[in-house]
């Protein structure tokens, strides 16, 4: 269980659900991480959670002085960065024709432009030969109704992950994307719906599932540590889509 031995890892979104069990993950591996988020209790709780090998910083993607925050305070505590999960998203569900300006703002500030400038920021600190991952989503490649917001924005991020790959290779830095299909997080809950739609909506996902089950943040945390790790080191540029088959068969 050493496969980031005395690598230094900084997670977006890192309190709770995929990125709370990446830290998890990462640090049983050995490395040290920094987990980032805007709630102040969530991830003090998650910082303690996590033990020693950990350190919190709190503040929002969308603010970029947060941003030079949370890489200058990386690099104080643990030095130059060797693995990058962009991860922090909003997962909020409208119409195109209910979708309201003060919406599609907040969804894309969240989603695109916070992992676009948490990625620049973070380039002057990253080690050569490190690995970034994105989490992008299963539903970038569908027409799931009202989600024209969060599928657009992490279809966006997966063109970046393309782009990224392609000016970062000469420092032998990778850049891939992990695309979850239905994971049970609270994320899911903060999507917008009313409990009875929500759970008629979980329902009929969970039938489309050919193993007939939403997926759990740790196996999305396997698959991030396998991006991060040596162990996927001929693979750049891509997206490793983690679905039960959703979108598979």
């Amino acid at each position: 269980m050493d496969k980031l031995k005395n690598k230094v890892a900084v997670i977006t979104g890192g309190s709770s659900g995929i990125g709370l069990a990446t830290a998890k993950e990462f640090i049983a591996n050995g490395a040290k991480v920094v987990i980032f988020a805007r709630g102040k209790q969530a991830i003090s709780e998650a910082a303690s959670e996590l033990g020693p090998n950990s350190f919190a910083v709190q503040g929002d993607v969308c603010n970029q002085s947060d941003l030079d925050k949370l890489f200058d305070e990386t690099q104080s505590r643990f030095g130059k960065i060797d693995i990058l999960f962009v991860n922090a998203a909003q997962a909020k569900l409208a119409t195109i024709a209910e979708t309201t300006e003060a919406f599609f703002d907040e969804m894309i500030d969240i989603n695109f432009k916070g992992a676009y400038f948490t990625l620049q920021k973070a380039i002057p600190y990253l080690n050569n030969n490190a690995s970034v991952v994105i989490t992008t989503s299963w539903l970038n490649s569908i027409g799931f109704g009202g989600s024209s917001l969060l599928s657009a924005s992490k279809a966006a991020l997966r063109s970046v992950v393309r782009v990224a790959s392609a000016e970062l290779a000469e420092r032998g830095i990778r850049v891939n994307a992990v695309s979850p299909g239905a994971i049970g997080t609270p994320l899911w809950g903060k999507i917008g719906l009313p409990d009875d739609v929500l759970k008629a909506a979980g329902e009929a996902i969970t039938n489309q599932i050919p193993v007939k089950r939403w997926g759990q943040p740790e196996e999305i945390a396997k698959t991030v540590l396998f991006l991060a790790s040596d162990d996927s080191s001929y693979i750049i540029g891509n997206e490793l889509t983690v679905d039960g088959g959703l979108r598979q068969i």
